[in-house]
């Protein structure tokens, strides 16, 4: 039987819609249709948020309780109306991005199955350039919901005290995000560097509330995610909607709402109604542009006083100045003892780009890994002991996060003394890039737990591969994805 199509007239554009029925939220029965008309409700204020930015595209082609897939290169056969433009990614790869300007652009978008909608912080006219700095408050396991909205309001003070208008929402999830419109005349490492200023100026403003460590097993209270601002890194724009069991939305705040506000008001279908009754509250973002030259003589000021860089995600080659890239629980050495990185601008140093580049010309299309290089960072170290500083073991990995926590449960049945000694920030759960998908991982912090009764490394359960199928890993640089294995 075919699938029934729904042809919508938006704007002077035509959108089919396929298989309109569909249900994408079952706890709440919204069907893809549903999100189709939420999109169209608050088409100025989503595309505020999205439009003339490229944007990997999040599928949910079964819904917010099927896996996802992420798929970065725009499809083929898109409209003739829908733009693109090329990224570079810290792999050296390329790809051309979806780049939205119209509220048929939602429409369509939402018809592939992204339930909510993932841009870039730059425009297609400058894509060296963010013109938007993200601040992403990240609470750790266990923190209370009315801690977040009070680091928020440091944020705003953090801001307003270098020259800058925070733009808050929910993030539709656990946390609060704060956009800041920014001149484009800063590099991805420069917005970065002046992000991670900000992270440790809140901390230092409330050191008890927020934290800018990087190491999870570091964390407490709220982190402020300063490496959401590296090149590649994407956020859930404003008005998208999350793939929760409510259909929850990412919901821009007036900064009076944001100390009484709850994230659970707002889902697919309450914010039609409060959107055509109060506006958008993010409507004058693009009004309250400003520099990051004061936030960047802090992070001058922060270097002078012995606070340089701090880690960049695992994806990134390893960087000029950057500290060890080792969790504090497997670090064995004296800081000095470690190979410095030479990376630049989030990717390999330029001598090893170019050699790289001089090779792909040539034909080989993965030359010059950037976890190759001398000075890489990721050469083996001694053999030694290991003197572990934190006492962190890793329990699961899974494709799915319910499978990876149902293995912690069974290490918890195995463990109950050392189960009931751990707070809920002790819990490691960990998204992790997979091919086009996330896989996730748990591991325990044991510091709370007395010695005598924290359990040694035991076999992972489950243990996934998410490479199981391939020929060999994704690696960062690596400029051919691997192929799947041939069946035998």
């Amino acid at each position: 039987m075919a699938t029934r199509k729904e042809i919508l007239e938006i704007g002077g554009r035509e959108v089919a819609v396929s298989n309109p029925d569909k249900v994408y939220f079952p706890k709440t029965g919204h069907t893809k249709m549903d999100l189709v008309s939420y999109y169209l409700a608050v088409a100025d204020g989503a595309l505020r948020g999205v439009a003339g930015r490229p944007m990997a595209l999040k599928r949910f082609v079964d819904g917010a309780e099927g896996e996802a897939f992420f798929q970065k290169r725009a499809p083929e056969n898109r409209p003739d109306w829908i733009e693109t433009a090329e990224l570079t990614f810290p792999s050296g790869r390329t790809a051309d991005e979806v780049v939205l300007r119209e509220a048929a652009g939602l429409a369509w978008v939402a018809n592939l199955g992204c339930i909510d909608l993932n841009p870039h912080p730059v425009r297609a006219e400058d894509l060296d350039h963010p013109d938007e700095l993200r601040v992403d408050l990240d609470p750790v396991p266990g923190i209370e919901w009315s801690q977040i909205r009070e680091v928020a309001t440091v944020c705003r003070e953090a801001l307003e005290a270098v020259g800058l208008v925070g733009w808050p929402k929910t993030s539709g999830s656990r946390g609060i995000h704060i956009n800041v419109r920014i001149e484009p005349r800063w590099t991805y490492p420069e917005v970065r560097r002046a992000a991670l200023a900000l992270a440790r100026d809140v901390e230092r403003r409330a050191p008890t509330l927020a934290t800018s460590k990087w190491w999870k097993e570091e964390r407490h209270g709220v982190f402020l995610d300063y490496n959401q601002n590296a090149k590649d890194r994407t956020v859930a724009s404003a008005y998208s909607v999350r793939p929760l069991p409510d259909a929850r939305v990412s919901m821009p705040l007036r900064w009076d709402e944001v100390p009484d506000v709850v994230a659970e008001d707002f889902t697919l279908a309450t914010v039609p109604g409060i959107y055509e009754k109060r506006g958008d509250a993010g409507a004058g973002i693009d009004e309250a542009v400003g520099s990051l030259d004061e936030l960047l003589e802090l992070s001058a000021r922060h270097e002078a006083e012995g606070q340089g860089d701090a880690p960049w995600p695992p994806n990134y080659a390893k960087q000029a100045g950057e500290p060890p890239r080792v969790q504090p629980s497997r670090k064995r050495r004296p800081e000095s003892e470690y190979e410095p990185g030479r990376g630049e601008a989030g990717g390999p140093p330029p001598d090893v780009a170019a050699e790289r580049a001089a090779a792909v010309a040539a034909g080989d299309p993965n030359a010059g890994l950037p976890t190759e290089w001398e000075g890489s960072g990721s050469r083996p170290t001694p053999t030694g002991r290991r003197k572990s500083a934190i006492p962190v073991i890793e329990i699961s990995r899974a494709a799915k996060k319910a499978e990876a926590l149902e293995g912690f449960e069974r290490w918890k049945s195995r463990h109950p003394k050392a189960a009931a000694a751990l707070e809920p920030a002790d819990v490691l759960v960990d998204g992790m890039r997979g091919r086009s998908s996330l896989w996730y991982r748990v591991r325990v912090n044991l510091s709370h737990v007395p010695e005598g009764d924290r359990p040694a490394q035991e076999a992972l359960d489950p243990d996934y591969d998410p490479w199981a199928g391939y020929e060999w890993p994704d690696r960062a640089g690596q400029l051919e994805r691997a192929p799947r294995k041939k069946p035998s």
